[in-house]
Order: structure tokens, then C-alpha cells, then sequence
């Protein structure tokens, strides 16, 4: 067993094989627990302070290599794929115990926060990365090697959120943690994450949700879903389309219609417009535009003129509104979030990931960005003390589908609130 000073001991453990036998074998991170060590909170012959110092840096660091160097700084000398290993063990670990929170929150076990009387923003929007399959594997190792390895890579959307709790002005109150999190896995998935870290900081009480996104239709459609799920009220939900986007589809709506000097001004004319929340003047004055230019059916114009009617009815542009109640005209926190969470550590020239390598490390460096990670921490060790296996894999139910069928879609049973844990010493 390897502690965080680098030191190497030995233990004899007895090992607790598990109550029933599948028959199919010990599965990945085996059926049984070894007593003694699961209560000291050491999995894979590591210490949680060995686990949760390399894991940190692995995520907070542009690589595995930079981490290991970092490591080296510190006196902690340990191989590359040492690194590796301890890293993507957590991080699979982190992913386990999301799917456990989950499990909980659907049966309604799961405690939620205390949010009476708070302002919480909900953003959600994607980023992108490059991962890889294997299509042909490798034969032999070294000298002996018969035949390469060989793989294809592809752009996956990855889909992040952000929870946080707002001051009087709309901005994320000083003093507090965000949530940040993220998935691989469909639109449904997402959204079921989102509804799970609302229910954590007690979205159900709060004085008001702002959720705010751009225009991507495979959120707008599962909002409801989420809202029904966490019992929220009317008056208590604030949507919006994000004040960036809005104004960008203005735009692209003059291009046909003018030439430079004047869409310049008229533009200036519209965008004021639609900060007083007067949206249908800036659909009207398109149309009116729109009818003294020649323009075919297929023209982009009517799709730009038809997003932004669409949204106004949705109520999804009353900015004026939203100022008025120190609401966040736009989403730049969720914007912000991708760059560092995604583009900064798992988009880049060369890198290519395995999905599950890069769910954990886009799991990872959300707990850390967020300053969630001690705490978190604290309960991933505790959680692996009684399970050991590693499935972190699930579906959420088809939202959209549920929503048109009409299906009754209940919020959890409320939980009084629970003291979390806490983990500062080494094992």
C-alpha cells in the first residue's frame, strides 16, 4: 500500500467475498470488500490522501505528465501510468458515486438543501471534444508486436451545467460554491443531473430559478421535465434565452436586407429594443423590412425572424423583466464554465480521449474548479467503503416523450437535510 508520502508498507487483510454469487465472475472491482481497509477508506492498495492529492492535480493540470512532474515538485516520485491509474480510479469513483446520488434522488432518499428564501441560476450548454474506438486491436507487445493498434476519433458534444446561488443583481453571491457538472450521455441524462444538483442546494424552496441557455432546441424541450421534477411553481422559474445569442440572430436576420452602414444603424435601433423587452417591435420591424426585399421562401431570414417570435412568446426575451429583478440577462457563467472545465483540459491538438476516461476527467475537474473537491471527496471514499464496484453508466427516462404522453412527472419525497461529511487528514 502506497501512502501520500510516496512510502511503500505491507498489510494482510482478510478479504470479504460477497453475500450472493452471480456466477459470473468477480467483475471489474471484484464482488467483495476488504474490512479493515475500506473503514480506512484505501482502495487499490492507495491511501484516499495519495488518491485525492494525484487526482486533484490530474485534473487541475493541462496533463498526466505535468501532473507527475508537479507531484516529483512536491516529493512525491511516481511513474506516468501510476498517475494514470490513480487518476482515472478516481475519477470512475466520482462517477459511481454520482450514479449512487441518483439511484437515491429517484427513490426519493435523497436530502434536500436548504434553499428557502435563496436566487439560484441554472445554465446548460455544450461543448465539444475529440474521443476515439479502438477499430482493430494489437497483437503482441514490443519486438514480438504482430500488429498495431489502430483507432478513429470523432467530435462528441459534451453537455455541461452550472448551479450556483445569485446575489440581488443577478451575479453569483461571494462566498459560495457553484456546482459544476457534466456528462457524455444524451440531452435526458443532462437534465436529470440538473434536476439532481437543484434538489441538493433546495431549488424546490427558493425564492426564484433563473434558467438561462442559448437557443439549442433539445433543452427547451426538456425544461419542463425538469421543472415538474422539482416541484417548482410558476413565480419560482424565471427562463431565458441568453442575451448574446438573441442579439447574434439580429443580426444574421439584417444581413440580406441591408448593406453595411445602414444595418449597422438599424441594428443599434433593434438591440435597444429588445433590452426594453419589446421583442414583437423587433419581429414587426423584420417583417416590414423583410416584405420591401424580394426574398425566396428558403431565404435564412424567415428561420432568424421565426427563432426569435418563438422565444418571445416563450417568454424567453423580457430582458427589461429580468433587470428589473436582478435576474442574469445571458449566460456567460455556463460559457465560462466550458473554456475551463472542457477546452482547457479535454480539447487540444492531439488529444483524442476514451469516452469513459473523459466522463471521469470532466467530472473531476468540475470538483475541483468549483472548490467542491474535499468535501466530495469525503463522500466518494466513505461510498466505496461499502461498494466497490465501479458502474457509473445510466439512462434517464425519455423526457420529451413523458411530457407529450402526459405522464405525471412528481417531484421526490422532501428530506430534512443531512450534515456532510468532512476530510482533511491523511489515511
Amino acid at each position: 500500500m502506497r501512502l501520500l508520502g510516496g512510502l511503500m508498507i505491507y498489510v494482510t487483510s482478510l478479504y470479504c467475498g460477497p453475500a450472493l454469487r452471480t456466477g459470473r465472475g468477480r467483475g471489474r472491482e471484484g464482488a467483495g470488500v476488504y474490512p479493515e481497509l475500506a473503514v480506512l477508506g484505501i482502495q487499490e492498495g492507495k491511501s484516499p490522501a495519495l488518491v485525492r492529492e494525484v487526482a486533484r492535480q490530474t485534473a487541475l493540470l493541462p496533463s498526466y505528465e505535468t501532473a507527475r512532474q508537479e507531484l516529483a515538485e512536491h516529493g512525491l516520485d511516481l511513474d506516468i501510468k501510476e498517475v494514470h491509474g490513480i487518476g482515472q480510479h478516481a475519477g470512475q469513483a466520482a462517477l459511481a458515486y454520482r450514479r449512487r446520488e441518483l439511484e437515491l434522488y429517484r427513490q426519493g432518499k435523497m436530502p434536500a438543501g436548504a434553499g428557502r428564501s435563496k436566487r439560484f441560476g441554472a445554465m446548460i450548454d455544450g461543448g465539444r471534444t475529440k474521443v476515439r474506438k479502438t477499430t482493430r486491436k494489437q497483437k503482441g507487445e514490443g519486438k514480438s508486436k504482430t500488429q498495431r493498434r489502430r483507432f478513429r476519433t470523432d467530435w462528441r458534444e459534451v453537455k455541461q451545467i452550472i448551479v450556483f446561488e445569485m446575489d440581488e443583481n443577478g451575479r453569483m453571491k461571494k462566498g459560495t460554491q457553484p456546482i459544476l457538472d457534466g456528462t457524455f450521455g444524451g440531452p435526458d441524462e443532462i437534465m436529470e443531473v440538473l434536476a439532481l444538483r437543484l434538489h441538493q442546494v433546495g431549488a424546490s424552496q427558493a425564492k426564484v430559478v433563473a434558467f438561462r441557455s442559448d437557443g439549442a432546441p433539445w433543452i427547451w424541450e426538456r425544461l419542463e421535465w425538469v421543472i415538474r421534477r422539482l416541484g417548482l411553481k410558476a413565480k419560482q422559474v424565471s427562463r431565458g434565452l441568453d442575451w448574446c445569442h438573441a442579439v447574434h440572430h439580429i443580426s444574421l436576420a439584417l444581413e440580406p436586407l441591408l448593406d453595411s452602414a445602414e444595418r449597422k444603424r438599424v441594428f443599434k435601433k433593434l438591440r435597444k429594443w429588445l433590452k426594453c423587452g419589446s421583442w414583437r417591435k423587433v419581429v414587426d420591424e423584420l417583417l416590414s423590412l423583410a416584405g420591401a426585399v424580394d426574398l425566396t421562401e428558403d431565404s435564412p431570414l424567415w428561420t432568424e425572424i421565426a427563432f426569435l417570435d418563438r422565444h418571445g412568446e416563450d417568454g424567453h426575451l423580457e430582458y427589461a423583466t429580468f433587470r428589473r429583478r436582478g435576474l442574469p440577462l445571458g449566460s456567460g457563467a455556463i460559457e465560462s464554465a466550458i473554456r475551463r472545465v472542457i477546452n482547457l483540459r479535454l480539447k487540444g491538438n492531439g488529444i483524442y480521449w476514451q469516452e469513459e476516461n473523459a466522463e471521469a476527467m470532466l467530472v473531476l475537474r468540475g470538483l475541483v474548479l468549483s472548490g467542491r473537491w474535499n468535501a466530495v471527496f469525503a463522500n466518494i471514499t466513505e461510498s466505496l467503503a461499502d461498494d466497490r464496484r465501479l458502474d457509473w453508466k445510466w439512462t434517464s427516462p425519455d423526457m420529451p416523450a413523458e411530457l407529450k404522453a402526459g405522464t405525471k412527472i412528481a417531484p421526490p419525497t422532501p428530506q430534512p437535510a443531512m450534515p456532510q461529511a468532512s476530510y482533511e487528514t491523511a489515511a
